[in-house]
């Protein structure tokens, strides 16, 4: 597992699953949680069981089914799979949960862990307002708001082309884009693009101070992470938050 390095308060719980500790053969190898990217879902179904027994009894993850777009899903416990790309809760013990394997998970909770959330960010998502509806969810002030930027791919590796430029130019034309787009091989129709540091301005926009996170690579770090930009077919990491009073 990986743990948010961040302030959180007592009472707010996350992680990172990585991808070692599973039964999933290659290339999902081996802890794939993910029940659409090929893998046997016998496997799958092995995965979240192992996960499960981890977490322990009356804590249950939301999995969504993730569209690259901008729905927010407030979860209640439900069996149900929805389309939604973020999650939040203000209810003990209901576990947000997104799955990524190159795009941004971006965990929030406010100072008096009375609210938490996470958002899965792709360029779409996160250019077209994912993070906003995310926060769109507290009624805590922007100021009282922290967020951790989990694994994605990193500044070195994120090739786009001129229309993702646009995009931004388009939706966000306040952004410092020479901080977040980088000539690639000189190439004029093709960048490197820091998610990182578009995600930091965007919630830096909607007033948060508190944006810790964005040093973990999922493209150069093989061992703990799977990458779709590097592998094609992979498996996929889950990104959980939740409210709890346990003292664990």
């Amino acid at each position: 597992m990986i743990w948010p390095q961040w302030p959180a308060p007592h009472g707010v719980k996350a992680l990172v699953t990585t991808r070692l500790g599973g039964v999933s053969h290659s290339p999902w190898d081996s802890f794939n949680l993910a029940s659409h990217v090929g893998d046997d879902e016998k496997d799958v179904a092995s995965n979240r069981q192992l996960f499960q027994q981890w977490l322990g009894d009356g804590l249950k993850p939301q999995w969504l089914n993730q569209t690259h777009g901008t729905e927010v899903l407030e979860v209640s416990g439900s069996n149900q799979v929805f389309d939604a790309d973020a999650a939040f809760s203000s209810e003990i013990n209901q576990i947000c949960t997104v799955l990524t394997a190159d795009c941004l998970p971006v965990f929030f909770c406010d100072r008096l862990a009375n609210h938490v959330a996470v958002s899965h960010a792709g360029w779409r998502g996160l250019g077209a307002g994912i993070l906003e509806n995310t926060l769109s969810t507290f009624s805590a002030p922007p100021k009282d708001i922290m967020a951790w930027l989990g694994p994605a791919i990193g500044p070195k590796h994120f090739e786009v082309g001129d229309d993702v430029v646009d995009f931004y130019r388009q939706n966000y034309p306040r952004l410092n884009e020479k901080r977040i787009f980088f000539p690639f091989q000189g190439r004029s129709s093709k960048f490197l693009m820091d998610i990182y540091e578009a995600a930091r301005q965007i919630l830096a926009s909607q007033g948060l101070r508190h944006i810790y996170g964005g040093d973990l690579c999922t493209y150069s770090d093989a061992e703990r992470f799977y990458s779709y930009r590097r592998e094609n077919i992979c498996g996929r990491m889950a990104s959980c938050i939740w409210l709890s009073r346990s003292s664990i």
